[in-house]
This record gives C-alpha cells, sequence and structure tokens, in this order.
C-alpha cells in the first residue's frame, strides 16, 4: 500500500498566524456580499454584476463587449449571457459600428438610463455610509489593501 504525499503548505501546522484572520475576513464579506446581492435582486430581479454593468454603461457613451468586459472582471462567455439578459429587459441596446460592421456598441437604453436613475448603491447602505466617514487617506489605503487582496487571490495556484 503506498502512502499519498501531501504537500506541507496544507497542514494548519504550518500556517502563518495571518491565515486565519485573513480566511475570516473574506469569508466575511463574502457573507456580506451575498446578503446585499439578496437585497439587491428585489430591485428589478437584477444581479449585482448586473447593476455594475449597467451603471459602468451609463458612464460611458458607448462601449464594446471586450472593453467592458475588462472593466467588470468578467470573461467574455460570462458577460455575453448577461447581456442577452440585459438586452431581453429592454435595459441595454446592441448598434452596429457605421465603419466596421464587425464592431458591436453596447448603450443602455431609454429604459436603462430609468432604471439607473433610481437603482440602489453597489455596496451596502451601512458599509458606504462608514466608509464616506473615514479620512481620505482612510479611504485610500483600505481601497487599495482589498485590490492587493483581490489580486494576491486571483492567481489560486500560483
Amino acid at each position: 500500500m503506498s502512502e499519498k504525499i501531501v504537500p506541507a503548505e496544507i497542514y494548519a501546522a504550518d500556517a502563518s498566524p495571518f491565515e486565519m484572520p485573513l480566511f475570516q475576513a473574506l469569508r466575511r464579506l463574502q457573507q456580506d456580499g451575498e446578503v446585499h446581492a439578496k437585497r439587491l435582486s428585489r430591485f428589478g430581479g437584477l444581479t449585482p454584476m448586473q447593476l455594475m454593468i449597467l451603471q459602468v454603461l451609463a458612464g460611458e457613451t458607448r462601449m464594446t463587449a471586450s472593453a467592458l468586459s475588462g472593466r467588470v472582471s468578467l470573461t467574455a462567455a460570462t458577460l455575453s449571457g448577461m447581456l442577452d439578459r440585459l438586452e431581453e429587459l429592454g435595459l441595454l441596446q446592441r448598434q452596429r459600428d457605421d465603419q466596421d460592421r464587425r464592431r458591436q456598441w453596447l448603450l443602455l437604453s431609454d429604459a436603462g438610463h430609468a432604471l439607473m436613475q433610481q437603482s440602489p448603491t453597489l455596496l451596502p447602505p451601512g458599509f458606504r455610509r462608514r466608509f464616506d466617514a473615514l479620512s481620505e487617506w482612510e479611504r485610500h489605503a483600505l481601497t487599495a489593501a482589498l485590490l492587493r487582496a483581490a489580486e494576491l487571490c486571483g492567481d489560486a495556484e500560483g
């Protein structure tokens, strides 16, 4: 009977003292995000990602799907399904480029603009209030730390 060799880094005894508090913080953020996502879904039945897509498009005159994909951190395939759904709901339009018929522009429809006028924020209101009360340097530091944490999580194998 051969014994399976398990890499040492998976043993809790070898874990850094930061592992448990970091995991707990990430888990709490995940849970709070899920609760807020459920609240957001009551608003027109849209997911937070769909609202984010609409908010990005609301800030632009028009945008290609590939540019939007980079802005919202979604693969082209995942974004495509969401765009189809938003188009079915009448919240966005696709428009062929006049010079290059292969290029397709995405833009908010009138209904999409109207929805954005009354849409809730992507962040939970309590978080927004407390975050806005921080000093500017704390807001920058917290944002930078979260962006860096997300970057570290991005490469799970490496």
